[in-house]
């Protein structure tokens, strides 16, 4: 019976936790997002014509205002503007730094392109023995290549459980174990600190 009773207990848990934890984050994105709402003249917020609040309306216009800016982005004139927008901003020392970290950051998370994350790989890291996961961003080319006289792999080891911060090393090829995970299940891997484990892919026979 205490065995049935904690079997059928950790099994709510285990329902009931990741449930509870997405609404109330959900909750909490949509209260920060509705914010943006109240910085609106009453006569072009949509809640003044509405008889009661409705959760959700700031995100609604976020995504609109980020379709919106997209759409200008991609058309000549806007991409004129970020061009001019972007020549000031790298005139500025500090702001530079700010900027440029945020736009790569972002690039690398949301973007797919050659500059991103490309293979999973097991690195020795930090010493022997002792294997980290990491991604492959490239090959290192010029004078990092001619110095060493190997086939130098650009590889950024992510931190647990931010992996947003990490290290960026220089690896030879042959020292590399190459991976079938892909980065999707590498970073559920890492963000949980080795608890989530993607499943074994099944081997052609």
């Amino acid at each position: 019976m205490k065995e049935f009773l904690k079997r059928n207990f950790w099994a709510g848990i285990l329902v009931l936790v990741p449930i509870s934890l997405t609404i109330y984050i959900i909750v909490i994105i949509f209260r920060a997002v509705d914010r943006i709402l109240a910085y609106l003249p009453a006569k072009y917020n949509p809640q003044t014509y509405l008889p009661f609040p409705v959760p959700g309306l700031g995100l609604i216009f976020a995504f609109l205002i980020i379709m919106l800016v997209g759409f200008i982005a991609r058309n000549y004139i806007g991409s004129k503007i970020i061009g001019l927008w972007e020549g000031l901003v790298n005139k500025i020392p500090f702001v530079r730094s700010i900027y440029v970290a945020t736009k790569q950051l972002i690039e690398t998370i949301f973007l797919k392109t050659d500059q991103n994350f490309r293979r999973v790989v097991l690195v020795e890291y930090p010493r022997k023995g002792v294997y980290a996961l990491a991604f492959t961003t490239g090959m290192s080319k010029g004078e990092i290549q001619d110095k060493t006289h190997k086939k130098v792999v650009n590889v950024f080891v992510p931190t647990t459980p931010n992996p947003t911060s990490g290290f960026y090393l220089l690896v030879p090829e042959e020292e590399l174990i190459f991976l079938e995970m892909n980065v999707e299940d590498a970073f559920k891997l890492i963000i949980s600190g080795g608890i989530v484990t993607p499943e074994e892919k099944s081997k052609a026979v």
